[in-house]
Order: structure tokens, then C-alpha cells, then sequence
């Protein structure tokens, strides 16, 4: 037992460092705002061609999603929506979206080639057809600000940039959203500073959204365009690695005020869309994911679970030393719910739910886990209805 309050005293000295970290990331943190630039409105402004794939979104907000791009202020784009051969009526919807608006073209995608996944695949048909000197990849599940296009290509060109990826503010509203989505934010905010991220310098740190991933037509397809990227279930983080590489200029910024997603509406699509990215975001590497996951439980979950067996175990009268391993137990489980309130307040969460916090932690190891099991056993991952590195459909994970 004294090495397991040790284990305790040292866990809460990690939490010690960990505020350190929160704090100093969190005074850092700044919001990409709506901007008024007359250059963007100007007759020789660029075309930029809005590459937008759907696959089933027939039930969500699909309608809403392409007239807040067709609302964009920027007067120069065109908006090029690949149906991803959806199994329900998102093809209609988008054709009549369409009508009367000759800026946006529907295309009807053809099936995935070998070795190709969806969304690569829709992105690369829509960029067949897309005319525009600047490309911006996006979901059918982000809601655009007026000002977000203009706002952005303003900041590429204040800045120099060959891409631009922006963060979106992330809508949860069931409990399991609230406790989970800001446990990966966190992990982003900490370990993938942006100010750091947008050094020229700093290639081995990338990171892009595919919300909103704006790149000179020129930067991508200098890396090879989605071609590069696809066999990756998390094809924006990977081609952002690959424009950093190639010496592109990538800067990231969050941008709640300008896009804003709903990412998932269930328990059930959580539970999928996790899944399908957590061990991927680790390159499929089993030795990162071990470490993941040991280090997460045992930081994260294992504080909670110690603060209330000691609390029971002192209270019944159980012989050993329960007081002297409550302290540090609690100490680090007090820092772990009220730095998660903080980070909760700056995403928009109600801090209310700071105390569930270990909870969100426990699912995002029952994810992860989920997920190399999957992957590893070639049982394959799901998403919208497709098997993802099914090893009976022959495609595989790019290697670690």
C-alpha cells in the first residue's frame, strides 16, 4: 500500500504540472473573428472553389449547411456537392438546392475505386470539375458564418499562407457529447499549440480540420492531391502533414464565430465516428495506443476510482492506510475538475458536467481500445454504413 500512495502523490504531481499546461495553453488561446476586408470584394478576387461531399445526410442539416455557404459574402466561389453514393434521398435534396442557383453543381459519385475511401474519393471527383485558383473542403454537417469565407482568405493572404484550416465551434447537447468532446479538446489545446503549429518551421507539428480546410489549388496538388491522402480515414490531419512537409505554409486558428458542427447526434454516432479516428489519429500504432491507453486510465480514471474506495473504505473502518491515499487521490481528482470546467467554459460547455469528466476520459480509452481491436483483428471500422480496413475487403490502414 505505501507504493501505491506513492503512485497517488505522484499522479498528483502530474495533475500539478497538467494546470500548468491547461493555464498556459488556455491564456494563449485566441478566436479567429469575423473581418471586413475591402480586398476580398474586390472584382479581381480569386475563385475559390467550395468542394462540399454528402453521404446520407438527408436527416440532418444538410439544407442548412448549403445555404449558409450560398450565403457567403465573398462574391467570387462555386460550390461543388458530390453525392457519396448515399442511400437516402440526400441526392434530391441537393439537385434542388440547386435549382436556381447556378453557383452550385451536383455530382453524382461513381463507385470507390481499390483502394480508395469515401470521402477521398468525393473530394477528388469534386475537384475534377473545379475551376477555382483556392479550394475549400468542407462537411455537410458545418454551418458557415457569412463572413467565414472571406474572413479566411483575408487571413491567408494577410499571413502569406498556402492553407488555412479552421477549428469550428462543436455543438453537444446529450450528456455523453458534453462529458467526451472535451476531453480530445483538451488533448488539442495542450498538446498542439497553435502558436507553436504555425511556425514555418515546425513541419513535424500538423494539423488540419476538415470542416474547414481552405489551400491554394497549386499546394495541393503539389502533394499529389487526394490521391495522397486516399486511404486515410483522417484525410485532413494527414494532407496537412503532407503540405507541411512539401513546404507549404499551413496555419490553423479556432474559429467558433465562423463555423460551427454537430458532429454527432447519438450515443450510437459517437461511439462509430470515434472509433473510426482514434487509432488512426495514432497512426495505427500499437505501441502509442498501449501508451494512450495506460497513461489516460491511469492519470485520468484511476484518481476517481481511488478517491472513492479509500472514502469507503475509511468511513467503514477497514484497516490501512485509506486517509493518507484520500489526499493525494483527491488532490489530483480536484485539479482534474476544475481545470475540465475551465476547458469546458472556453468550448461553450456548461461546467456543469466538469465532475463526469473521469467518465469522459474512461469512454475515450473504451474507444480507443475499441478501435485497434477493430483495425487489428481486420473486423473493420464503421461509418454511414460502410466497412472501413475490413480486411476481407482488402483494403488496409497505411502503415504506422
Amino acid at each position: 500500500m505505501t507504493h501505491v500512495v506513492l503512485i497517488a502523490w505522484a499522479i498528483a504531481l502530474i495533475w500539478l504540472l497538467g494546470a500548468a499546461l491547461t493555464l498556459a495553453a488556455l491564456a494563449r488561446l485566441k478566436f479567429l473573428k469575423p473581418t471586413d476586408d475591402s480586398r476580398t470584394k474586390a472584382a479581381d478576387s480569386p475563385l475559390v472553389s467550395i468542394l462540399l461531399p454528402a453521404r446520407d445526410e438527408e436527416r440532418r442539416v444538410l439544407a442548412e449547411c448549403v445555404r449558409s455557404l450560398l450565403a457567403q459574402d465573398y462574391g467570387s466561389f462555386e460550390l461543388i456537392a458530390v453525392d457519396d453514393r448515399s442511400t437516402d434521398a440526400t441526392l434530391p435534396l441537393l439537385r434542388s438546392l440547386a435549382e436556381g442557383d447556378s453557383r452550385l453543381r451536383v455530382v453524382r459519385g461513381g463507385e470507390l475505386p481499390d483502394g480508395w475511401l469515401g470521402k477521398p474519393n468525393a473530394l477528388r471527383q469534386a475537384l475534377e470539375t473545379a475551376r477555382g485558383s483556392w479550394v475549400l473542403t468542407t462537411d455537410a454537417d458545418v454551418i458557415f458564418h457569412p463572413s467565414a469565407l472571406r474572413t479566411a482568405l483575408t487571413y491567408a493572404r494577410a499571413h502569406d499562407c498556402d492553407a488555412v484550416s479552421l477549428f469550428p465551434h462543436f455543438e453537444t447537447r446529450t450528456f455523453w457529447e458534453r462529458v467526451f468532446t472535451p476531453t480530445w479538446l483538451w488533448g488539442l489545446l495542450v498538446f498542439f499549440p497553435l502558436d507553436l503549429v504555425n511556425r514555418r518551421r515546425s513541419v513535424r507539428l500538423a494539423i488540419g480540420m476538415g470542416a474547414f480546410f481552405l489551400m491554394r489549388r497549386t499546394a495541393l496538388e503539389g502533394v499529389g492531391d487526394f490521391a495522397a491522402v486516399r486511404a486515410d480515414v483522417i484525410e485532413d490531419v494527414r494532407l496537412a502533414e503532407k503540405l507541411k512537409r512539401s513546404g507549404a505554409y499551413l496555419r490553423a486558428e479556432f474559429a467558433p464565430d465562423l463555423i460551427r458542427t454537430r458532429m454527432y447526434s447519438n450515443f450510437r454516432e459517437l461511439w462509430e465516428g470515434s472509433t473510426k479516428n482514434l487509432f488512426a489519429a495514432l497512426k495505427f500504432s500499437h505501441a502509442l495506443t498501449l501508451a494512450y491507453l495506460v497513461w489516460t486510465f491511469s492519470v485520468a480514471v484511476v484518481p476517481a476510482i481511488l478517491v472513492g474506495l479509500s472514502a469507503a473504505l475509511a468511513a467503514a473502518g477497514v484497516e490501512g492506510p485509506w486517509r493518507e491515499l484520500l489526499l493525494p487521490s483527491s488532490l489530483a481528482l480536484a485539479l482534474h475538475v476544475a481545470l475540465f470546467a475551465l476547458v469546458c467554459v472556453r468550448w461553450r460547455v456548461s461546467p456543469a458536467y466538469a465532475p463526469a469528466g473521469p467518465l469522459g476520459f474512461a469512454l475515450a480509452c473504451a474507444v480507443m481500445l475499441a478501435s485497434a481491436a477493430a483495425v487489428t483483428t481486420g473486423r473493420g471500422v464503421t461509418w454511414k454504413g460502410r466497412k472501413i480496413y475490413e480486411r476481407a475487403g482488402g483494403l488496409r490502414p497505411p502503415r504506422a
